[in-house]
């Protein structure tokens, strides 16, 4: 079994955890009443492999990053894969829905096994379920809750309006 890396750093949302394999970002998870899933008890507290994901999250929060480029790996079954590959589609600012997700990725009807695998994305925010809506673009489940999906998707809003050009 590879080596397993944790780290926390802050954020609006509170302390996210991040979990990697030493090469690449194999979670992270924000403070949620679902709590962090089980961490190796061997796994080493190391800031090394976190410090380009730690930049890139702080880039992000303060309005400057639309795009992570950190390398991630999420454990998962290939249909989790095919949705969290479609999920990174959605661009920086937009939403997308459940059934939008699972046509792209030529499986239509298999709208709820799209929200479960969305709620098992173990790398929130860099694979962003949060732009995930409902079919009538409501807010909807959230592992990291309600409150903190709004929050990201406003903060993608706000950054998009500040960067438009001004209307005259």
């Amino acid at each position: 079994m590879p080596a397993q890396y944790v780290w926390t750093v802050p954020s609006p949302l509170g302390q996210l955890s991040l979990l990697s394999d030493g090469d690449c970002v194999t979670g992270l998870y924000m403070p949620s009443p679902k709590g962090v899933p089980h961490i190796d008890p061997t796994a080493m507290r190391d800031v090394g492999p976190f410090r380009h994901v730690a930049s890139e999250l702080d880039a992000y929060f303060s309005g400057n990053l639309t795009d992570f480029t950190v390398r991630v790996r999420g454990s998962g079954t290939p249909f989790q894969q095919r949705v969290w590959t479609a999920l990174r589609a959605i661009p920086y600012g937009h939403t997308a829905t459940y059934g939008s997700i699972a046509a792209a990725i030529g499986s239509p009807k298999a709208v709820r096994a799209v929200g479960l695998a969305n709620g098992r994305n173990p790398i929130s925010i860099i694979v962003p379920c949060h732009r995930v809506v409902g079919a009538d673009g409501s807010l909807t489940g959230y592992g990291g809750g309600l409150a903190n999906k709004e929050i990201l998707l406003n903060l993608e809003q706000r950054v998009l309006a500040d960067a438009s050009p001004a209307r005259t």
